[in-house]
């Protein structure tokens, strides 16, 4: 029960006893995770007593878990239609299946294979393989399994894990010369419908004979029973799943003779290949050979593009007023700006929004406002004078405090009730201005995105920033994308005032059903108007001119009556009802889409730390590697490792002391000199006599001390510090500069 280390570790012995002890009941995920998070929260929470922190912790776990449902349903609903088309193939494997028509053009030799094309948004491609999975399981075959590259560097891997998933039972390595025996151990593993712990050759053979077994048993048990509608989804010889989830990474000597082993038993095994391709469907023609490709029957299939995705989760959680936590410009620039530039991921920009939603809470005492009206109204009633005071020390808050009179200005510094009375007004306000806002940044998108050259953007989002930057109607494009506007043919127009009239009847709030019923008006009058025979008489006579034969002199004449009589003669009716629709949306745009700076109490519900998202999301490897070699003591939580100056204590783990010694050396460093400073310090820790000898008897570092400096001087190397030269055979030379 014993070890040696030449670095300090973490050993665990499990005592015999325990091991026959019956297994304790498993603690779910909110009995072990919940008080953890909760004490860290309430501890790293800034300015706030037990009892806020914990009904600030209780707020944003509810958001979140909000937030996450909704996440869920939405992916499954974008993905529906790609997993329905699959599960369709799955079923439709065999010729002469209940859809015969494409597994009729496949021939008896080979294996149906699905191509999944799901883009290079690698981290959101866990999440669909596993509804794909769960898909397969319920309502096809109960035989799946899904293998990574990792996990099968060679072809014996790969057969094991692949017949451990479908199997559920262990599997042995397959040993020249015993392929064939234990023949019949296959199929008895699953008497009871529970997995085996028995053990079986790693071959398709034994896999062949299990599935026999599994089949013959399954048809034969209980004939006079009926079949529920679940299981008379699932045919009598199910197929056999495996699903490959990173093709890219796979070596393809490996799949190949995978491919051409599974070949052999595709008359015994029904079974199915689904690849996950993240760059191109040609990737199976570069990594396959044709002798082999011409085993597979590949049908394409093609997930959401992750931009559209984006649009569609943004559109749920982001660009709505049923959330109350909101993100200002800057934060949500980066959130995009890792999106697009990193790793296109949805999951990451889901994952981003949460620790937004997590620092907020965090850091914003005043963040128990940020939930539902009514709820936030009971918040305020009882907020402390400790908390009233950081309501007027708010930016927004402030300004507001300018625009109002003396005596207002005087009973709101001092009467904390009139200040309450004042908030429950400001809070509403809030809110209305949310419920007016999305509907008409919808309306404002509907309009230009249809505009040459997008002015304001092709995407919403793209829109969103600018409004949430500065006041929109300052903008230059702003007042272009009106000009063209004002210059759109007449169904082209209503097509799009239409959208708007849908948009605005959609949303909950008065102030856009007011301007909805402006609207609907507007289209009346635009039903009502026929203005063809009017256009015809303004433009007959210059035109007729213009087609006529003449002169340089009478063509120069021609134009300049025309341009005079476009200049004097009056609007036609559509052209008047135009201007009016592009006046009232200018009108809904100056009301409703000021920027959130401008909402007093705003700070409740907007995180606006972008520095801090971005060092989340955007690490420095680098820059923490030297911060914690450094200074250990704030990741080891040691009292003996705290210095004062910043230097690192004697009793500092053997890297840090390296990586600390090595910031005094230049460009080349002497080994033998770094290990005689090592061998003092370490020396001093122990309390020992460097001139002694140690054990080694020979003065300077003994043994051990030798072992240990070899030991962190090859890890500085691995973290980059470090590399070896030609120059001299005795010294290393040194990679950064500076350290923390």
């Amino acid at each position: 029960m014993s070890t040696s280390s030449v670095s300090k570790g973490c050993f665990v012995f499990k005592p015999a006893q325990q091991q026959q002890q019956p297994k304790k009941r498993k603690k779910t995920e909110t009995e072990t995770e919940s008080p953890s998070l909760e004490s860290w929260f309430c501890e790293g929470c800034e300015s706030a007593d037990s009892s806020g922190s914990r009904s600030r912790f209780r707020l944003c776990q509810e958001l979140w878990d909000h937030i996450r449902s909704e996440t869920q349903v939405l992916q499954d609903e974008l993905n529906r239609k790609v997993l329905d088309s699959l599960l369709d193939f799955v079923r439709t494997r065999r010729p002469g299946g209940r859809h015969g028509d494409w597994a009729s053009q496949m021939r008896a030799s080979e294996i149906p294979t699905a191509a999944l094309v799901l883009g290079v948004n690698v981290p959101d491609h866990d999440v669909t393989f596993q509804s794909l999975s769960e898909l397969l399981l319920d309502s096809v075959t109960p035989h799946v399994a899904s293998v990574e590259a990792k996990e099968a560097p060679v072809l014996k891997q790969l057969m094991k894990r692949v017949l451990e998933r479908l199997m559920k039972t262990a599997v042995e390595d397959v040993e020249d010369g015993e392929d064939g025996e234990d023949g019949g151990d296959g199929g008895e593993e699953e008497q009871s419908g529970t997995p085996s712990h028995r053990t079986v050759h790693c071959s398709l053979g034994q896999l062949s004979d299990w599935y026999s077994s599994r089949t013959k048993r399954s048809s034969s048990s209980s004939p006079g029973k009926k079949r529920s509608s679940v299981d008379r989804d699932v045919p009598p010889r199910p197929p056999l799943v495996i699903i490959f989830k990173d093709l890219e990474a796979f070596s393809p000597r490996v799949l190949q003779d995978f491919i051409l082993v599974c070949s052999r038993y595709v008359e015994r095994l029904p079974l199915v290949f689904i690849f996950g391709i993240a760059t191109s469907p040609s990737t199976l023609q570069h990594m396959l050979p044709h002798s082999v490709s011409s085993l597979l029957c590949v049908q394409l299939f093609q997930s959401l593009c992750c931009t559209q995705h984006l649009s569609t989760v943004m559109d749920q959680l982001v660009l709505t007023a049923r959330f109350p936590f909101k993100l200002t410009g800057k934060v949500l620039q980066v959130l995009l700006s890792v999106f697009l530039y990193h790793d296109f991921s949805v999951s990451s920009f889901i994952k981003g929004l949460q620790v937004s939603l997590l620092e907020h809470f965090s850091s914003q005492p005043l963040s128990l406002l940020c939930c539902r009206k009514s709820e936030a109204l009971l918040q305020l009633s009882q907020l402390g004078p400790r908390d009233l005071d950081r309501i007027r020390a708010l930016a927004s808050f402030q300004r507001y405090l300018e625009q109002q009179d003396s005596q207002d200005q005087d009973r709101l510094r001092t009467d904390d009730a009139f200040l309450k009375e004042v908030c429950h007004r400001l809070i509403k306000d809030l809110h209305k201005y949310h419920k007016s806002y999305y509907p008409t940044l919808r309306c404002l998108h509907t309009l230009t995105s249809a505009l040459p050259r997008y002015p304001l953007g092709k995407q919403i989002r793209e829109l969103h920033l600018i409004c949430l930057e500065q006041n929109v109607w300052e903008n230059q494009d702003y007042q272009a994308a009106l000009k063209l506007l004002r210059m759109l043919a007449k169904d082209e127009l209503l097509t799009l005032l239409h959208r708007c009239l849908d948009t605005l009847q959609a949303a909950k709030s008065k102030r856009t059903r007011r301007a909805a019923l402006q609207l609907e008006e507007l289209l009346c009058r635009f039903k009502q108007l026929d203005d063809v025979t009017e256009t015809q008489d303004y433009f007959s006579s210059p035109i007729k001119d213009l087609q006529k034969k003449t002169d340089l002199f009478q063509l120069q004449k021609t134009l300049l009556q025309l341009n005079e009589t476009r200049r004097s003669r009056k609007l036609s009716p559509f052209e008047r009802l135009r201007a009016e629709a592009v006046e009232l949306l200018d009108s809904l745009v100056r009301t409703h889409l000021a920027p959130p700076e401008s909402q007093p109490l705003h700070e409740v519900c907007y995180y606006s730390s972008s520095s801090t998202v971005r060092r989340h999301l955007n690490a420095a490897p680098r820059t923490s590697i030297q911060a914690a070699l450094s200074c250990p003591y704030f990741y080891l939580q040691n009292e003996n490792l705290r210095t004062e100056d910043g230097s690192v204590s004697n009793a500092a783990p053997d890297l840090c002391i390296t990586y600390k010694l090595h910031l005094e050396c230049g460009r080349l460093i002497n080994l033998y000199d770094w290990m005689e400073a090592f061998s003092t310090v370490v020396s001093a820790a122990e309390q020992l006599d460097p001139e002694s000898g140690g054990s080694g008897g020979s003065g300077g570092a003994d043994e051990v001390q030798h072992a240990r400096f070899i030991r962190s001087v090859s890890e500085l190397e691995f973290l980059g510090f470090i590399k070896s030269t030609k120059k001299k055979t005795d010294h290393v030379s040194r990679l950064t500069w500076g350290g923390c």
